[in-house]
């Protein structure tokens, strides 16, 4: 592996794999106009399963190792199964923690999420000691092909207890200047429904989702390409990358009961400038009557041992606090949405 990274500090060959953008600006804009942000879920709230992410996937899970860039500070790497899928494996810190939590919460109530599960472990042939810096450094100089190249697949390495990532169903939109969408969009655009946008809006504030960068929200078309004008004829708004919930620190108790849920409950105003990045895209904003009713009716519908079911499969006890104290603590953030007057229409 030291010869692998020295012969890419020495050549620094440009990588120029970029995959080919198929969507306008144009396109982009009108999808955002038109997307649905939340959809019946397969399952009645009541009776959905909050210990398991759909999709079976085999523990220990075997994979091979994938050379490509990775951002942000949480280890992780992707990494290809048998049947050709590629995963995303976050393999330390407390991201995955709120990242399992998030999606799966998000996917119960109606909302586009990815689907992420923890697995005991995970073997990862081809993978170096450590994927994470090493990818870091690889992409640096841009010598992602000469770095495959010596990529030993006969060698694996194995991870105890990550969380691996599997994409919702969906096309992703993007364009050459940029991808997602930020939160000041969601709430200046017409959607096909503002009662759900509204619902997402205090569903982020409620998991005090701060890391809203654009990146971390996708558009997708469910229908696959563009079609003949270059439009997208069913587009869907959702949530990605979720791991910075449950507190300001990331799956952090006393930061999230102290996150607000109101700025001003008479005025229905909701606001994250105290959280980290001053809320990133997110801007302040007024709820709507209809969809403070619409998301406080789906989150009350979870029992006490849906709840606690679900902080346990994340693992929450693991990392801060215990799974009574979260418990707790959700269903306190719930009674803040759905107590108090009705919003000013």
């Amino acid at each position: 592996m030291t010869r692998v990274i020295l012969l890419v500090l020495g050549t620094c060959v440009a990588f120029q794999g970029q995959s080919e953008q198929s969507w306008t600006e144009e396109a982009r804009k009108d999808a955002l106009r038109r997307a649905v942000v939340w959809q019946p879920p397969p399952t009645p709230i009541e009776s959905a399963d909050l210990a398991h992410t759909p999709g079976v996937l085999p523990d220990p899970l075997r994979c091979r190792f994938k050379v490509d860039e990775v951002n942000g500070l949480t280890p992780k790497f992707e990494c290809e199964l048998p049947d050709g899928e590629v995963v995303k494996v976050k393999y330390s810190g407390p991201e995955p923690y709120g990242e399992v939590a998030a999606s799966r919460l998000l996917r119960t109530l109606g909302f586009g999420a990815d689907r992420v599960s923890f697995v005991k472990s995970v073997r990862c042939y081809g993978c170096p000691r450590y994927p994470f810096p090493t990818l870091k450094l690889v992409t640096l100089v841009g010598a992602e092909k000469v770095f495959a190249k010596g990529l030993d697949y006969d060698s694996a390495v194995d991870f105890e207890w990550p969380s691996v990532e599997r994409k919702a169903q969906g096309e992703k939109i993007e364009t050459p200047d940029g991808r997602g969408w930020a939160f000041h969009e969601l709430a200046t655009v017409p959607t096909a429904s503002r009662v759900h946008a509204d619902a997402l809006t205090l569903m982020a504030v409620f998991l005090a989702h701060w890391d809203n960068k654009p990146e971390n929200q996708r558009l997708v078309c469910l229908s696959g390409k563009p079609e003949r004008d270059g439009r997208c004829a069913r587009p869907l708004a959702m949530l990605q990358d979720v791991g910075g919930t449950f507190g300001p620190r990331k799956t952090d108790l006393a930061g999230w009961r102290s996150a607000p849920i109101w700025t001003d409950r008479a005025a229905c105003t909701v606001s994250m400038k105290s959280l980290p990045h001053g809320g990133a895209t997110f801007t302040d904003t007024a709820i709507s009557e209809r969809g403070r009713r619409f998301i406080a009716d789906r989150l009350a519908r979870l029992s006490d041992r849906q709840i606690q079911t679900l902080f346990r499969a994340a693992r929450f006890d693991q990392h801060d606090g215990t799974i009574a104290e979260w418990t707790a603590l959700f269903k306190s953030r719930v009674s803040a949405i759905a107590s108090g007057p009705p919003c000013p229409s």
